[in-house]
């Protein structure tokens, strides 16, 4: 073979080894910088939504397509508790990863005069307290935890952590926001206590009032996806879907809102009021025209309501998930679906004892779903003890964040447990809303309530029928001791407001 063709040939080879490692060096640094993007985190939040009231938790009347698509492409937890009962602790444990107890928002912000039928005036509503109390500004939240891995962060709904500036979102770590402040508005008029309480990031607003306040949640999610799909983004998505109205008019106030679309898919339900006997009470008030109006929800139209604006909410997540298919994202992001606490009025919590506001079961274990492709089996069940309090190190520890060193975390990373690697690390869960206690130990729950007392063992008692208290007396103070040691690991913490003495 003549020279100058060896050397052409030595030249062409050297030029295809060389090209096939350039190939692989690229594919191994395309695999490498996929593996090192954080994941997107998608936590939706349904409000006092009952335990049984999605198709993939056993209901066979609700129509839910789009969290049954969430279920059957990732993981149902069915032993998933929040950390309160009721609306503001429990999110405002879900956003700092501690105790009501620990990060001090362990009550309410709220007035009590609307269950009495009070209308504000402007000036008198500035100076109650759901208008100055807060969640305390040395809390820090999940966005400003998230921004040093360059997350943007969103939250479209339902904000009730404080009114302020210094508690609005945008003070949190949040870069948009557009949502009602307190704990309930009427679902057409953006309203409470007759007071607008629609914010578009640190400014009221009335530009979309009368517009059903799922469908601005919803165009919100999509704008914020659009806009920020190539870059790892938190979305924070708490509907206040199926609440109860905040409506000063006691024909709506008893139940949840929704759209004639939806109730219409709904047709074994009456869309009916019913005249109740007159009892005195604000649900009874005087009509601005002066008649007594004594007329109030029928259980089947309290019923409608609540799950035609449960299935109105549902179709808005399906289209955050198609968005998510369409920019080809889904694999790399965490969905999380929850209600923030038990089901209240025309909620099915079956087979659970109890619904929102105590401490059984129906008013703290909630469903829950949580899709990643990248990591989690679809079709999963999981039933270990898994609380709200591990959403926090969860996504840090995905997000490649450690947890701060100066404050106290009270949850766990939960992924090898959805994944199926490990058993939860959590053992120990307790509660408290001012003389109501609750404690979950193992398969062990302790109850000490005004509605009710008892122990009892969720591994043969789910539904909290049989008090086994007289059977079982060491348990019993075990349990207490348990709980007591729990308090003083709270009270021995930080002191944060705005409820603690300090």
């Amino acid at each position: 073979m003549r020279p100058n063709l060896i050397q052409h040939n030595h030249r062409l080879i050297y030029r295809i080894i060389s090209l096939a490692l350039l190939v692989c060096l690229s594919s191994t640094i395309s695999v490498n910088a996929a593996e090192k993007t954080p994941p997107n985190i998608i936590m939706i939040v349904s409000d006092d939504q009952g335990y049984h009231d999605l198709g993939s938790f056993g209901s066979e009347n609700m129509i839910t397509p789009h969290l049954d698509r969430l279920a059957k492409e990732g993981a149902k937890l069915t032993s998933f508790y929040v950390t309160w009962p009721a609306c503001t602790p429990s999110r405002a444990s879900l956003l700092t990863g501690r105790y009501p107890q620990r990060n001090g928002i362990y009550d309410m912000i709220r007035n009590e005069a609307p269950d009495y039928g009070h209308k504000y005036k402007s000036a008198d509503y500035e100076v109650t307290f759901e208008r100055i109390g807060g969640m305390d500004v040395r809390e820090k939240l999940l966005p400003a935890l998230l921004k040093p891995a360059g997350y943007v962060s969103a939250i479209y709904g339902k904000w009730d952590l404080g009114i302020h500036k210094r508690f609005l979102p945008l003070a949190r770590g949040f870069d948009d926001f557009y949502g009602f402040t307190n704990t309930g508005i009427d679902y057409f008029t953006h309203e409470r206590y007759g007071v607008p309480s629609m914010y578009r990031n640190n400014q009221p607003t009335e530009e979309d009032k009368g517009t059903y306040c799922t469908y601005l949640f919803q165009r919100e999610a999509v704008r914020f996806i659009k806009e920020n799909h190539q870059k790892p983004f938190f979305l924070y998505l708490p509907f206040n879907a199926p609440h109860s109205a905040s409506s000063l008019d006691p024909r709506i106030r008893g139940g949840a809102q929704a759209p004639e679309k939806y109730k219409k898919m709904y047709p074994h339900l009456k869309d009916t009021l019913v005249t109740k006997k007159k009892t005195g009470r604000y649900e009874f008030r005087e009509s601005p025209n002066g008649p007594v109006i004594n007329q109030g929800l029928s259980a089947s139209k309290r019923r409608l309501e609540y799950v035609a604006s449960i299935t109105c909410m549902d179709e808005a997540i399906g289209e955050v998930l198609e968005l998510l298919d369409k920019y080809q994202i889904a694999d790399n992001t965490i969905v999380v679906f929850f209600s923030d606490n038990g089901g209240g009025g025309g909620a099915d919590n079956s087979p659970l004892k109890g619904k929102k506001g105590m401490m059984f079961e129906g008013g703290i274990r909630v469903p829950c779903l949580v899709r990643y492709p990248a990591k989690i089996k679809p079709g999963t069940v999981n039933d270990e003890l898994l609380t709200s309090l591990e959403l926090v190190p969860t996504f840090l520890k995905e997000a490649g964040i450690p947890l701060p060193e100066d404050t106290v975390i009270d949850g766990y990373d939960m992924l090898p447990v959805l994944m199926g690697k490990t058993v939860s690390p959590r053992n120990e869960m307790y509660w408290q809303r001012r003389a109501d206690k609750a404690a979950r130990v193992g398969h062990w729950k302790w109850v000490e309530s005004e509605k009710g007392n008892g122990l009892f063992d969720l591994s043969q008692d789910i539904g909290e029928k049989h008090d086994l208290s007289p059977t079982h007396p060491e348990k019993l103070k075990e349990m207490k001791v348990h709980f007591a040691n729990w308090k003083k690991q709270m009270a021995d913490a930080e002191p944060r407001g705005p409820f603690r003495d300090f």
